[in-house]
Parts: C-alpha cells; sequence; structure tokens
C-alpha cells in the first residue's frame, strides 16, 4: 500500500501544486489581502495528504488557541510534509516566513507571495531585519505566522539548536508564542527520502507563552524555554 501511495504523493505533488498555485493567483487578485490565497494552500496540503494517506489530529492545548489572537506558532521541522499537516491542521489563517528559495519557484512561489507569505533571506542580514519586520507588522495587523526555528528540517527527527529569527520576530509583534510539535512527520518521509509510508500526523499544541514586555536582549532566555517546551511536547513524561 505505501508503494501506491508513494506515487500516488509524487503524482499529486506536480499536478495539484501547479493547479493550485495558478488558483491561488487568482484568488489573491479577486480577494487582495484577504485569506483566499491561503485557502488554497489549505486545498492543496489536504489534497496531497489524502493521496499520500496521511491523516491530522490535534492534541494538546488547542483550547489556548483562539482564533482572535495573532500568535507565532513554533514548529519543529522534520519532514516535508510538516508544511502540508500544518497547512491542513492548524485552526487559524496563518501566513509563513519561509526562505527566499521557495519564493523563486515559477508559479509556485508568486502564489506564496501573492499568498502574503514573507520569504527571508538568511544570507543578507540586512533583508533578513526587513523581511522581520514586515512580519512583524503582520502580526500587529492581526494575521499569525508559523516559523520553524531550528531553520532547517532535522536529519534525524530530533530537535536542533534554534536560530534567533523567529524569537526577535515574536518580540518585535509582542505576540505570544504557540509552541507546537509535529508527531509522526519524520516517520511519514524523512528529510532525502522518496518513500512515503501512511499514518497520523500529530499537531500538539502548548500553551501560549506571552512576550509582552520583553525585550530583544531576552531572546536568548526566551529560546531556551520554547526550545524545552518543544522538547517535552515531542517527548512526554512516561513516553
Amino acid at each position: 500500500m505505501w508503494i501506491i501511495r508513494t506515487f500516488l504523493y509524487w503524482f499529486a505533488l506536480v499536478v495539484f501544486t501547479i493547479l493550485f498555485s495558478i488558483l491561488a493567483l487568482f484568488a489573491s487578485f479577486l480577494d487582495p489581502g484577504g485569506n483566499s490565497a491561503h485557502q488554497c494552500a489549505r486545498a492543496w496540503a489536504k489534497t496531497l495528504l489524502f493521496f499520500a494517506g496521511v491523516k491530522v489530529k490535534l492534541q494538546g492545548e488547542v483550547d489556548a488557541v483562539k482564533p482572535d489572537t495573532p500568535y507565532v506558532f513554533m514548529a519543529n521541522h522534520q519532514s516535508a510534509f510538516d508544511i502540508f499537516v500544518l497547512l491542513a491542521g492548524l485552526p487559524v489563517p496563518f501566513r509563513w516566513v519561509a526562505k527566499e528559495e521557495l519564493f523563486k519557484i515559477p508559479i509556485f512561489g508568486p502564489s506564496m507571495r501573492r499568498a502574503g507569505y514573507i520569504p527571508i533571506n538568511r544570507d543578507n542580514p540586512r533583508d533578513a531585519v526587513k523581511s522581520l519586520n514586515e512580519a512583524a507588522q503582520k502580526i500587529r495587523d492581526g494575521v499569525s505566522v508559523i516559523v520553524f526555528p531550528e531553520g532547517t528540517r532535522s536529519e534525524d527527527g530530533k530537535l536542533l539548536p534554534f536560530k534567533n529569527g523567529g524569537f526577535v520576530l515574536a518580540i518585535k509583534s509582542q505576540a505570544p508564542i504557540v509552541p507546537t510539535a509535529l508527531i509522526g512527520t519524520f516517520e511519514i518521509k524523512p528529510r532525502g527520502r522518496f518513500w512515503v509510508h501512511p499514518r497520523t500526523a500529530f499537531i500538539r499544541f502548548g500553551h501560549p507563552v506571552e512576550t509582552k514586555g520583553l525585550k530583544t536582549r531576552d531572546k536568548e532566555d526566551l529560546k531556551s524555554r520554547i526550545f524545552q517546551i518543544l522538547q517535552d511536547l515531542l517527548n512526554p513524561k512516561g513516553n
């Protein structure tokens, strides 16, 4: 079954990425500044998960995430399926803060930009600061964002050291951070692997961590705190 699912997934990835990218571009012109393009992205993710045989379930402090409050969701990153799972399962609208290279992909990149997702150039500090300021303004305007604080996918599923950018963003925006543990995506498709293994993926939420009153100098303490919370979410005591 997983062999069939693998080929269905790769077929769907090519066909539906093109289709939904075009739809998202059209939606962004019809509903500039709205969530229509993001809804196309959600439909794209749900379609790919369907073909891959992957289901998504929510756990943890789900009720603590309020739909009318902007957050910085900080998730561990261990698979390309993290993106699909978050798009399909997160209960509030959001925007991605993603590496700039993704925005250079034909059709897909422009659709991301038109959807309001934010590119970040990690090799250029000046551009990175500009992107963080743009993201902070979106949050202050009432839109949640998602950050992978590790900056890249884990090779073995274990949590990597965190980079500073997401914590500077949270402090600039004074928005609560929601530690968001993705469980099971590594087993579905680890980095660099071709085969897809259908299973249920879980999004386990921690309680939102306030950043009001924090300054940039507090980022290291905040980073350590979120790292430990995510570790505990990924490896709860007794398991």
